[in-house]
């Protein structure tokens, strides 16, 4: 697994550069997994987070440049602390031990060979979590290939659903696509969703779509779109919790907070065409208190 860092294609944008030799591509990480922090995440969706929280490791570096980006500081500016397979597994493995409902992966995509040999090691000494893969969702259908048979759960963050979005927003002209292409692989390869008797999900896809300010009518046809193509197979979480950060200000009307109708009527659409697997939020998750630190 070690080569696909000497000719790196593992996200949509298929650099080709020779992470071990040193040279770095558009995501900026390097041969060697930089975690920019581990915790115990009370704030992801209630089917991940049990008694205690879920195992979250947050993984520095990121394939996208989100303008809005709440994790700035270790997506765009690579913040964090390097570690070898044999530490990541280390971690992991603490984590389940504090009690963790979940191992959550957050930002690993352009990390997926470390990340599969450190989980190779976790389970040789016991590591018993389900694994969420938590995406952008920019990812290739060979990387979600790879991943087939070490991931219990994807959790991608479907962004958009126009193109034009995802050149403005992400610097990403061929999002949509990708993301929709490995959004089908992932359903195809987990199946359904599947919870416990607890309510914990087991296995299968959880979609996240953060709503836009300026951009409900684009999340209402993202919304019919996944009705359309996997029903009740997945599991919608559909985010209020925008909070114009980092550069938002410059790309209006990304500047301002959502709207209680702009919110509401995608909530709306979600019920009238019949989806009934749909988290919703109520205003009080907005705010930067919120976001995790960093240090």
């Amino acid at each position: 697994m070690e080569n696909l860092l000497d000719h790196c294609t593992l996200c949509p944008r298929r650099c080709g550069v020779n992470r071990n030799a040193g040279a770095r591509g558009f995501c900026s990480a390097g041969a060697t997994v930089c975690v920019a922090r581990t915790m115990l995440h009370r704030w992801e969706e209630p089917c991940l987070v049990g008694a205690h929280g879920a195992g979250a490791v947050f993984f520095a570096h990121c394939t996208l440049r989100c303008v809005y980006c709440q994790n700035h500081e270790i997506s765009h500016d690579g913040k964090g602390t390097e570690m070898d397979e044999e530490e990541l597994a280390t971690c992991f493995l603490a984590l389940e031990r504090k009690g963790a409902a979940t191992l959550d992966l957050v930002t690993p995509t352009h990390y997926t060979p470390q990340i599969l040999s450190a989980l190779t090691l976790a389970r040789a000494r016991g590591l018993n979590l389900p694994v969420v893969w938590n995406t952008s969702g920019y990812e290739t259908v060979e990387n979600i290939a790879r991943l087939a048979g070490a991931v219990d759960i994807y959790l991608p963050d479907l962004k958009y659903d126009t193109e034009e979005s995802g050149r403005l927003y992400s610097a990403a002209p061929n999002y949509t696509a990708a993301a929709w292409c490995a959004l089908a692989a992932m359903v195809a390869q987990v199946g359904a969703v599947r919870f416990g008797r607890d309510g914990q999900l087991l296995c299968g896809v959880l979609v996240r779509h953060l709503v836009l300010p300026g951009h409900r009518r684009e999340s209402i046809a993202l919304v019919k779109r996944l009705w359309a193509e996997f029903g009740d197979a997945i599991q919608l979480s559909l985010m209020r919790q925008y909070t114009p950060l980092y550069r938002a200000a410059e790309f209006p009307p990304l500047h301002r907070r959502l709207t209680t109708f702009e919110y509401e009527s995608i909530v709306d659409a979600a019920r009238e065409i019949g989806m009934t697997r749909v988290y919703v939020q109520g205003a009080e998750a907005v705010g930067e208190e919120y976001v995790p630190e960093f240090t």
